[in-house]
C-alpha cells in the first residue's frame, strides 16, 4: 500500500501523517495525535555537552545527498527500538515525495560511512520530522541542531516532530493539543520555507 505524493501533501496539509504497526507490515495506518509534539524554533536548546561536541565536529554534514540510505537506516533495528514504524511502503512513499523535492534528509558522515541522520517532509513554512538514527555518538543530535539551522535560515516557522521523547525534550520539545497545533499548521503553511535557503550577501 503506497499513497501517491499529491495524497500524502494534502494529509500532512491537513495534520494528518501516515505509520506502519511493524517493520514487515503490509499496511498503514493515519494518525492525528491528541497531543502533538512540536520543538519551537526559536526556544530550540543545545545542552552543553552538544556544543563542545559541535564545536570539535566530528562530522561532515550534508542534506539531501543520501535520502534513501537515510530511510532506510531509520527502519533498522537498534537496541532503544527492536522494531519500527517505517515498512516498505513508507520508503518507497517518501523517496517518491524527495524525488518532488519536498522530502529531505540531513546526513552526518565520519568519512566514508554514514554516522546518523534524519529526514523530514517540507510544506509551506511547515517541518515534519519523521525519524533520526546514529551509529556513532551524537550523530542524530548533530542532525538535528543542523536541520534547525536551516529551517531558521530558509524561514520555517514551524517543527513538527509528531511525538515527544525524552532524547527531544532536552532539546525544549514541548506537547500542544490537537487542535492548538493544527492552528498554528494552518498559519506556518501559509509561509513558504526553503529547505536550501540562498547564501547570505556580504556587503
Amino acid at each position: 500500500m503506497t499513497i501517491q505524493p499529491e495524497l500524502l501533501l494534502e494529509t500532512y496539509a491537513a495534520g494528518i501523517f501516515p505509520m506502519a504497526e511493524r517493520r514487515d507490515s503490509p499496511d498503514l495506518f493515519w494518525v492525528d495525535p491528541e497531543l502533538r509534539g512540536i520543538l519551537p524554533l526559536d526556544g530550540f536548546h543545545v545542552p552543553q555537552r552538544l556544543r563542545r561536541t559541535l564545536q570539535k565536529g566530528p562530522f561532515h554534514v550534508t542534506c539531501d545527498r543520501a535520502f534513501e540510505a537515510v530511510i532506510q537506516a531509520c527502519a533498522e533495528p537498534s537496541p532503544e527500538r527492536p522494531d519500527s514504524w517505517i515498512n516498505d511502503a513508507i520508503i518507497e512513499t517518501y523517496c517518491a515525495l524527495h524525488r518532488k523535492g519536498h522530502a529531505h534528509s540531513v546526513e552526518c558522515w565520519h568519512g566514508e560511512a554514514l554516522a546518523g541522520g534524519l529526514y523530514g517532509v517540507a510544506l509551506g513554512g511547515a517541518f515534519f520530522g519523521e525519524s533520526m538514527f546514529s551509529r556513532e555518538k551524537d550523530a542524530s543530535k548533530v542532525a538535528l541542531v543542523h536541520l534547525v539551522e536551516r529551517l531558521k535560515a530558509g524561514g520555517f516557522t514551524l517543527l513538527d516532530i509528531q511525538f515527544v521523547t525524552d532524547h527531544l525534550r532536552q532539546f525544549g520539545a514541548v506537547e500542544i493539543p490537537r487542535d492548538v497545533f493544527h492552528e498554528r499548521l494552518k498559519e506556518a503553511l501559509k509561509g513558504k520555507g526553503r529547505f536550501h535557503p540562498e547564501p547570505a550577501r556580504s556587503g
